[in-house]
């Protein structure tokens, strides 16, 4: 499933032009990334939560060449799944 059949699930269901159903679509992927950017998470009841993990620095290796690089801590995006979303997939 992508983006564009989202929006047609959204239009089928709501109504309205497909224009709207799109700027809806977006609008709940851009507040859940404007969330996670302020350093939030966002739980959704019997789906799952969106969380940002802070992943620590470290050395790693160039593969090509065996230099050693460093990796300086960053943050991430994490989700993890509800337990009624793991059972369904079950």
């Amino acid at each position: 499933m992508n983006k564009a059949k989202l929006v047609e699930m959204a239009h089928e269901k709501i109504g309205g032009t497909k224009k709207s159903a799109e700027e809806l679509v977006d609008m709940i992927f851009d507040s859940i990334a404007g969330e996670l950017k302020k350093g939030g998470e966002v739980s959704l009841s019997g789906f799952g939560i969106f969380a940002v993990k802070t992943r620590a620095a470290r050395e790693a290796r160039n593969p090509r060449t065996g230099a050693t690089v460093h990796v300086p801590s960053m943050k991430v995006p994490k989700f993890r799944a509800a337990k009624a979303l793991k059972d369904l997939v079950r």
